[in-house]
């Protein structure tokens, strides 16, 4: 299984986990719509701001 979790990168230089187990990240007009392995759906007004494919993590920066 490649699921990844999905953080929220905080002003502070922290992360915050949003997401676990997100098999589906897709853009959206004003942010991304994520997808869990058991169909739960959250779109958050975010960009991508990094992949970290070895430890399957999606990071995202929210938009102003």
């Amino acid at each position: 299984m490649c699921e990844a979790n999905v953080f929220l990168i905080e002003e502070d230089d922290g992360h915050k986990l949003i997401m676990e187990a997100v098999d589906t990240v897709e853009p959206q007009e004003d942010g991304v719509r994520l997808i869990n392995i058991f169909g739960e759906q959250k779109v958050l007004k975010a960009r991508i701001y990094s992949l970290s494919l070895v430890d399957n993590k999606v990071f995202l920066k929210a938009l102003p």
